[in-house]
């Protein structure tokens, strides 16, 4: 029985092939076919609805016919065959055909206009033994040969690291986990803003003898508010980009490399890894160069001497925006222009992702648009994905300043709620931002963040050590797992979940959609602590003990890989 062994991707596919192939004996040729697993597990591991979507096909066939009318949920459409009676149809035909054994099934069944497949209890067993072989179940082949780039975080030095930055952070380190996962070689970048107006600001206050975490709001508040002082930090900010002071080229340097030194310990505190940093002083005479040679063909003179991309011309969506000021110094914009094809040089990728706040999704439209017209290719490969805002149940999330709170508060407000157990907290932190679908604003609730109840990082990172803590207690009773399935067995909603961790990765790679994991990890938790409660998993007295602690080794096996994906930390003990 090719069961054994058989690649769990393979599944749907497969399936889908068995239930073309009972169309066509109907003389019915389609190409989708449509299935999914039911919610209720009384109905089957996969279901179809392709009953509904193809009786009309069939109303000249009298014997298909039910008051010559289909019922298809509330819709009734007249002159239609019966989904019930195709989808009966259907189920004789399949149940004649050896594919089924070839895939593992047990029993079908059509229920009011719905097709029903089961796996069998071997199907199952074999998917234990599997899980048990192949310590990264899980791991597949879609992306494979596809290089990408993700970019993310991009945090400011002479700023603080805020959940501004926290959020693409975990996010783009996740999606690009998910992307190696699916088989693609992944590097992961930073693009730091180290020039421009806010690096000014600051160097203007640390001159003033202001220190460095206060530099930039003191001299933000400057800036607005005294004209004189405006003029200032607009001299500071060429002398940074020419170099041509000594005394701010140290105060720059040294006020660069504590920032840099405090994001590197944020970094190591989330877990991050990056492969390049890019800075924006690094790109910003390449950007120059490329808008001052698209003169008259991409950019042109605006006001006061600024060139110009004048997107509306392309898109009439779009709007113009400032490449090089009147100063003759580059933009945001320009220095995108710089980094993309920078990127490009240090790593031939196939796929940019870039992943920020959507309050820049209109500036990233021009962006695009301007690189299209002078990078099409490279604009080709760009894809942008933005993500919401980190909020708390009673408003915004705001420091004494006024400013969005930084990563560090954050933490440190989450591991009073968990004891001061820091892997535990950022484990909190990341499950909310990645609970939903990347877009929105996120709600984080610091007491639903560390809830042991479901739906949170504590939650799974408990159900894991939980497991643990179970094989450990075999081993102490010297009971080996075994996964060859008890006689009298009935399949548990865990086996049931545990298969279908790669299509899970698979999907969450195709979507770039972190929250696939999440919502299957936290469903398998469920239904394991729902086992774990009530069965006793360890006794030598028991024949399907050594089955027993397999189903638990295999779901620890899943877990710790679906938290290794999240960049969660998965401890053995809690």
């Amino acid at each position: 029985m090719e069961a054994r062994g058989i690649n769990k991707m393979e599944i749907q596919k497969k399936i889908k092939n068995l239930i073309k192939n009972s169309l066509t004996d109907l003389n019915i040729e389609v190409e989708i076919i449509p299935i999914e697993h039911p919610t209720d597990v009384s109905m089957g591991d996969y279901s179809t609805n392709v009953a509904f979507m193809h009786a009309r096909q069939l109303a000249k066939d009298t014997s298909l016919v039910y008051d010559r009318k289909v019922y298809t949920g509330d819709v009734v459409t007249p002159e239609g065959a019966s989904p019930k009676v195709f989808a009966e149809k259907i189920v004789n035909i399949m149940a004649m055909s050896r594919l089924n054994l070839d895939i593992g099934i047990e029993k079908i069944e059509a229920v009011n206009g719905f097709v029903n497949l089961f796996l069998s209890r071997e199907f199952f067993s074999d998917s234990i033994k599997e899980i048990l072989k192949e310590k990264d179940f899980g791991k597949n082949k879609t992306f494979k040969g596809q290089k990408i780039i993700v970019e993310h975080t991009d945090p400011n030095p002479f700023k603080e690291f805020h959940v501004g930055h926290l959020m693409p952070n975990v996010i783009g380190s996740t999606v690009a986990r998910i992307l190696e996962w699916n088989g693609a070689d992944v590097k992961q970048a930073c693009y730091q803003g180290d020039v421009g107006m806010h690096v000014a600001k600051s160097v203007w206050a640390l001159q003033k003898g202001i220190n460095i975490k206060e530099a930039y709001v003191a001299g933000s508040k400057a800036f607005n508010e005294d004209e004189a002082v405006k003029k200032e930090i607009q001299e500071i900010n060429k002398k940074i980009y020419q170099k041509t002071d000594s005394e701010i080229n140290k105060i720059y340097e040294d006020g660069r490399k504590q920032s840099l030194e405090y994001f590197d310990s944020m970094y190591k505190v989330l877990g991050q890894n990056f492969d390049y940093f890019f800075f924006e002083s690094e790109v910003a005479g390449k950007g120059k160069e490329i808008v001052e040679k698209n003169i008259g063909k991409v950019f042109e003179y605006g006001d006061g001497g600024a060139i110009v991309f004048k997107a509306e011309n392309f898109n009439k969506n779009l709007h113009t925006r400032v490449f090089i000021n009147g100063e003759g110094l580059p933009t945001y914009e320009a220095k995108e222009l710089g980094l993309a094809e920078i990127k490009y040089e240090k790593y031939k990728y196939d796929r940019s992702i870039v992943i920020t706040g959507n309050e820049i999704n209109d500036y990233f439209k021009v962006l695009l648009c301007a690189m299209k017209q002078i990078f099409p290719e490279l604009a080709a490969k760009t894809l942008h994905f933005s993500n919401g805002m980190l909020r708390l149940p009673s408003g915004k999330m705001s420091s004494r300043t006024g400013d969005v709170i930084t990563a560090t508060s954050l933490i440190d407000l989450v591991k009073e709620k968990v004891k001061g157990d820091e892997r535990v907290a950022i484990g909190a932190i990341k499950y909310m931002i990645l609970r939903q679908s990347v877009g929105g604003d996120i709600v984080f609730d610091i007491e639903k963040s560390v809830s042991t109840e479901g739906d949170s990082g504590v939650y799974l990172q408990y159900s894991y050590a939980r497991a643990n803590s179970i094989l450990e207690k075999a081993k102490e009773g010297n009971i080996k797992p075994d996964a060859n399935i008890p006689q009298d067995w009935v399949t548990t909603e865990v086996e049931r979940l545990l298969y279908r961790f790669p299509e899970v990765v698979a999907r969450a790679g195709e979507d770039f959609a972190p929250h696939y994991i999440v919502s299957y990890l936290t469903e398998l938790a469920r239904a394991y602590n729902s086992f774990y409660g009530n069965n006793l998993i360890v006794d030598k007295d028991d024949v399907a003990s050594p089955y027993k602690i397999a189903l638990s080794e295999a779901f620890s096996v899943v877990m710790k890989n679906g938290l290794t994906i999240l960049g969660i930390e998965a401890p053995v003990k809690m």
